[in-house]
């Protein structure tokens, strides 16, 4: 059984899609933040920590996502619930491994390995994806190296200090949302576009659909592909809210 399939109650993580156990839902001043109220009574973590966000805007999306839930609770249906617990969970002693992951994508990053060949798709990667190197290099004071085909480009030591450096300036709350995003579409780069506002979300997907979107106009489109896409997309869009809702 994984914290999927289990919701967080007052003793952490217990039982699988129960029954709706509560009527009220409320957004409570909390220490470090916002907390959430069933029945009068705060929820927490499946490491069993008071709940407590930075923002009200934040914990109402949360209590929203409870006061959803129908006649069971099912915690996949609470995507932001789930990254708020994984923020409050990882304690703030974690956060330096986070941004060293974080910089470690950072260093194979998506958008510095292109294709030779056929034009179409290699100028559909220079559209989407020279801008966003550009706005990088300009934004960090140094720029990624790009290279042709797969085989590992390292870069420079200047570009992945100042990645770590950008990323140290964030809090646990964004870095959990950033390193989702990370892992989601690839890219360090475009989520740091997106953390800072240089981009939409929807900018932000089809950059990193690129190499996909092409192959579907190819080959066609696949139906285990295209479920496994919008449950990953669902995903997406969900840290792009939770860091909109972070004001970030």
């Amino acid at each position: 059984m994984t914290n999927e399939d289990k919701i967080p109650g007052k003793d952490g993580w217990t039982g699988t899609r129960p029954k709706r156990f509560y009527k009220d839902v409320t957004v409570t001043d909390a220490e470090g933040g916002y907390g959430v109220l069933l029945d009068g009574r705060p929820i927490r973590t499946p490491l069993k920590q008071t709940f407590a966000v930075p923002t009200e805007d934040l914990a109402k999306a949360v209590a929203g996502e409870w006061q959803a839930q129908d006649e069971h609770v099912v915690a996949a249906s609470m995507p932001l619930l789930r990254l708020a617990n994984t923020a409050i969970d990882q304690a703030e002693d974690k956060l330096g491994a986070i941004v060293e992951e974080f910089t470690s994508y950072a260093g194979s990053d998506l958008l510095c390995y292109r294709a030779d060949t056929p034009d179409g798709l290699v100028a559909r990667q220079e559209t989407h994806w020279d801008p966003l190197l550009t706005w990088a290099a300009r934004e960090l004071g140094a720029g990624f190296v790009v290279t042709q085909g797969i085989i590992h480009q390292s870069q420079p030591d200047a570009v992945l200090s100042a990645v770590a450096a950008w990323a140290g300036r964030r809090d646990r709350f964004a870095m959990t949302a950033l390193q989702g995003l990370t892992a989601l579409t690839g890219s360090a780069v475009i989520a740091m576009a997106l953390g800072d506002g240089h981009v939409s979300a929807e900018e932000a997907w089809s950059a990193a659909n690129v190499d996909e979107d092409w192959q579907i106009e190819l080959w066609g489109r696949d139906e285990e592909a295209e479920r496994v896409r919008a449950g990953r997309h669902g995903e997406f869009e969900a840290a792009v809210r939770f860091l909109s809702l972070l004001g970030k």
